[in-house]
């Protein structure tokens, strides 16, 4: 059976990420107040935890019969911390450039952004317009025009969701550059950002069961 001074040092060596979820989920304090958080003391009702000098209690409801609980009781609590916080169990670790499809999508939508900044460009007349041959397929200058405003509004919302629903989640930290990454190419391309990041929250969902069996 475990004892509690092997439960206290395993968790402060181990797992500081889920005394940190502890206390934000539990006690409602930020990260940066959370930071270097340390279990001082644990009872079968209770978990005592330090962080920047402050000492919070976090109940354990049921009380454990014994200590030989405790692990499943630190899992049980640590889902539960994701669950309110909102997030994921996974943390995206990298950014993953798009190829492919993907990447064509990107080229396009980025030759789309710089037109923008010059749309006379499109217009009848312009070097551009002339060098490229546009004149013979006027349509699509026109169409590119039109849909240009909708295409950059659409990619605002776009990124904005990306940021609120899966870069939150996912543990990644605001303004970081990680996060400016995804941020940028979601807001160039759009969909495919969302793509690539769901691709690798399934891969490691299977690495997660891959490990169980």
């Amino acid at each position: 059976m475990a004892s509690k001074d092997f439960i206290i040092k395993h968790m402060n060596a181990d797992h500081q990420e889920s005394l940190i979820l502890f206390l934000q989920a539990y006690c409602g304090i930020t990260s940066s107040q959370a930071k270097n958080a340390q279990m001082e003391e644990i009872t079968t009702s209770n978990v005592i935890i330090t962080a920047n000098g402050t000492r919070y209690s976090i109940p354990i409801d049921p009380v454990m019969k014994d200590y030989s609980e405790a692990r499943g009781r630190m899992v049980a609590m640590h889902k539960e911390s994701l669950k309110r916080l909102g997030r994921s169990e996974f943390t995206l670790t990298e950014y993953r450039a798009p190829r492919g499809l993907h990447a064509v999508i990107f080229g396009l939508c980025f030759l789309l952004y710089v037109t923008c900044f010059m749309r006379s460009s499109l217009r009848p007349g312009s070097a551009l317009y002339e060098n490229l041959g546009l004149q013979r397929i006027p349509w699509l200058p026109r169409f590119v025009y039109i849909i240009q405003p909708y295409v950059v509004a659409i990619h605002i919302i776009e990124t904005t969701a990306l940021a609120v629903t899966m870069l939150k989640p996912l543990n990644v930290p605001v303004l970081s550059g990680l996060w400016c990454k995804w941020i940028a190419s979601c807001f160039v391309e759009g969909y495919g950002s969302f793509a690539r990041i769901k691709e690798f929250v399934k891969e490691q969902k299977v690495k997660k069961n891959g490990k169980r069996h």
